[in-house]
């Protein structure tokens, strides 16, 4: 296995102008210390400035700020935006430990954090689910978390910038977003990669427990750290890799029933037995309204979302046919038909075809067809349509990809008294837990 280092970078704030807070003093490589206080970095002319309350000096980018004293000191980032296009995006003010890094982008000025990967997890645990989740869940996504950001690591050295994730003919277009958005760090803090924080989200002792009991614990498959994803609901049947991202096959994210015995399967491929699918509320881990297992696994603003196993949304046709252009940035004139083109084995839409009164084209993967017919996001795309008159309306399952770990499924797997190990096990068929590194 490639050995790793246990140091990441994670993208936080993207802004012409970066302003941060320093809590206890930080020093640059040349050896300058900058006290507590509140700091802007903006971009004039070419140059670079940073002001204090007291003080505008000229600097260089990348300017990276190290805390003299790490354990007594942080930083504090202003406006850090939270669910990026999704219903419940916000703006916050968060604290980090670690260091500071800005950089240029070209577009805008960009703060990263550089910290540890243990350090990173005990936000990412917390900032992902509830903090107050079972114990078994929490280390079965320090797991997962610790795995999925190694080898998202590892694929950035393989792909160094020549990967395509995008394919737009007159006919077709198919894109889907991964690591290949990210050049200049190794992650983002928010849902595009997994939900970072820094320690603004309050760490339980479980927390802690979680991450250190776990302590370098990564899955393995094939002698590969595995790039285990998550989501939140999969709606009953979780969904292949390569429907969702590149078109690479990982046989321990391949489809599997959400239940712990082997129903039989229908072919949800099949748009007929899709639609029966969507249609019914069949058994399943994460088919549950259990409130003390949702408030356990959600954060405030997930449980804005109050339906997420099976859901509904409508539109007027005028409203669709501009939500469609604008989305997509693409004018299919009034929209006549949404037709499924291909499914996975969750029911979740590939490739479907809008056919309107100015163009007809193909859209995909799933990223791309939940952007489309939503002003943020549909929960997913295992969706069937019914239009009525001047009406489209959708009939969905689950929340999210759908790609391995279902984190309501897995909370109610935690509740059942499952243990970490078989909840992985569960989900990420045929892979192995190995630790890479101790405490």
């Amino acid at each position: 296995m490639t050995p790793v280092t246990s140091l990441i970078e994670v993208g936080i704030l993207f802004s012409p102008t970066i302003r941060f807070r320093l809590n206890g003093c930080f020093t640059t490589n040349n050896r300058t210390v900058y006290p507590a206080g509140t700091y802007t970095v903006t971009k004039t002319e070419g140059k670079y400035f940073l002001k204090s309350q007291e003080n505008k000096e000229e600097v260089k980018l990348p300017l990276l700020l190290r805390p003299v004293n790490f354990d007594s000191s942080d930083f504090e980032l202003t406006d850090v935006v939270i669910g990026i296009q999704f219903h419940w995006e916000r703006k916050e003010n968060q604290r980090f430990k670690g260091q500071l890094k800005i950089i240029d982008e070209g577009v805008h000025l960009t703060a990263v954090n550089i910290l540890s990967v243990e350090d990173y997890l005990l936000s990412v645990i917390s900032s992902e689910m509830s903090a107050t989740s079972s114990l078994e869940l929490l280390k079965a996504h320090a797991v997962i978390s610790r795995s999925w950001l190694l080898a998202q690591k590892a694929k950035a050295k393989e792909i160094q910038g020549k990967a395509q994730s995008c394919s737009h003919t007159g006919k077709e277009y198919i894109r889907w977003y991964d690591r290949e958005d990210h050049q200049h760090f190794d992650v983002c803090a928010d849902d595009h990669c997994q939900r970072y924080q820094g320690i603004t989200k309050a760490y339980t002792p479980e927390v802690q427990e979680a991450v250190n009991s776990t302590c370098g614990e990564v899955l393995v498959y094939d002698g590969k750290i595995c790039d285990a994803r998550f989501s939140k609901c999969c709606g009953g049947i979780t969904e292949r890799f390569e429907n969702t991202w590149e078109p690479v096959e990982h046989p321990y994210l391949t489809s599997i029933a959400d239940s712990p015995d082997e129903l039989p399967r229908q072919d949800l491929s099949r748009e007929e037995e899709a639609e029966k699918w969507i249609r019914s509320t069949p058994p399943a881990f994460c088919n549950t309204d259990d409130q003390n297992i949702l408030t356990e696994v959600l954060n405030d603003y997930d449980r804005e979302t109050r339906h997420f196993f099976r859901w509904k949304e409508s539109f007027t046709t005028q409203t669709l046919s501009e939500l469609v252009h604008r989305k997509l940035g693409i004018d299919f004139g009034t929209i006549h038909e949404i037709i499924p083109i291909e499914r996975g084995p969750s029911g979740r839409l590939i490739r479907v075809k809008i056919a309107g009164s100015r163009k007809t084209m193909t859209i995909g993967k799933e990223l791309v067809i939940r952007k489309a017919f939503s002003e943020t996001h549909l929960y997913s795309s295992a969706f069937i349509i019914e239009k009525n008159r001047d009406r489209f309306t959708f009939y969905g399952a689950g929340w999210g990809h759908g790609v391995g770990l279902c984190q309501i499924g897995a909370a109610v797997m935690g509740a059942q008294g499952y243990t970490y190990r078989q909840i992985l096990h569960h989900y990420f068929k045929g892979s192995q837990i190995e630790k890479i590194w101790e405490n």
